[in-house]
């Protein structure tokens, strides 16, 4: 159950509010509405570390190409707990194969883990300025957006931002709707992997919009403990489903069926994965898959319902 970690995260967000903002009243709605986040202890070293990283990350994205409906992935892990990082690092891999995203993709994951290796990190401020550079690069009436986004959910606040002690922060169904409108981005694949995801369905529900989570607005998902590989939706949607040459809807419908006996066979409440595809998102989404890879790739990873 990802949900465990979120009433400790929302304690850290008021504490590091300080003494003024609670003078005054933190609305955890109205923050997450607004895409509010915060980062402390963080030295000047860090700062620059991380512009120099986005800033390069984001210098390899190429351009669109007139006449031929582009992918552009953005990959985000918002929390610490490595399961997320893995997740979403693995899930670009699988993303930009199938949707012929080479050097049209970024990777983001919050949490010291991924200092090595020199990633950006996966903060609400960083998915901003990601997804403004894919929308300068792409041609918004014609290519495509593809997020994935893996942290802890709230049925109220939506996808939840932490890096241990040293980051918070919130992004609700409104503020990524507004993030994506502001930038013209309609035709978009969005893929949440957290608990209570579905509530982000109807705020980004256009005619060119595909959405799927991995739980409905009322239920919560499960393996994201720290040392797992996927959590039960990314282990059956994006690392079995997606990696084979079967359209999104079948590759919906495998990962639905198994996450379903996992969760059968560990006595959890069902988590009811979504799925939503506009009217005319169908055109686009078509086109993307009549040129995705004939041939399916290995599973990576430990598989998410071992319970050892």
């Amino acid at each position: 159950m990802r949900w465990k970690t979120l009433a400790a995260t929302l304690f850290v967000a008021t504490a590091m509010a300080g003494p003024s903002t609670s003078q005054v009243g933190f609305n955890n709605r109205e923050a997450a509405e607004n895409g509010w986040s915060m980062e402390q202890n963080r030295s000047a070293a860090w700062h620059f570390a991380q512009h120099r990283r986005l800033s390069s990350a984001l210098g390899t994205l190429q351009p669109q190409r007139q006449g031929i409906i582009d992918a552009y992935v953005v990959s985000i892990g918002l929390d610490s707990d490595p399961v997320f990082g893995r997740e979403a690092g693995e899930t670009q891999k699988v993303l930009t194969r199938r949707y012929g995203a080479t050097g049209r993709s970024i990777f983001l994951a919050a949490g010291a883990g991924n200092e090595t290796i020199g990633t950006p990190q996966g903060s609400p401020s960083n998915l901003a300025t990601s997804l403004a550079a894919v929308a300068a690069k792409m041609n918004v009436k014609e290519d495509v957006l593809v997020l994935f986004a893996t942290t802890h959910g709230d049925p109220k606040l939506g996808l939840v931002y932490r890096d241990g002690n040293n980051a918070v922060g919130m992004i609700a169904p409104k503020r990524l709707a507004k993030l994506l409108d502001d930038l013209g981005i309609e035709r978009r694949l969005i893929i949440l992997s957290a608990c209570f995801s579905g509530v982000f369905v109807p705020a980004l529900n256009g005619d060119q919009s595909v959405i799927v989570t991995a739980a409905s607005s009322q239920r919560t998902s499960f393996g994201c403990n720290p040392g797992n590989d996927w959590t039960f939706f990314g282990d059956a949607f994006v690392n079995t489903a997606l990696r084979k040459p079967q359209n999104l809807e079948k590759a919906n419908d495998e990962a639905r069926s198994l996450i379903t006996l996992w969760e059968a066979g560990q006595g959890l409440v069902p988590s009811e994965p979504q799925i939503f595809i506009g009217d005319k998102a169908r055109a686009w989404l078509d086109a993307l898959e009549a040129r995705m890879p004939k041939t399916e790739t290995p599973k990576v990873g430990r598989a998410a319902n071992q319970t050892t």
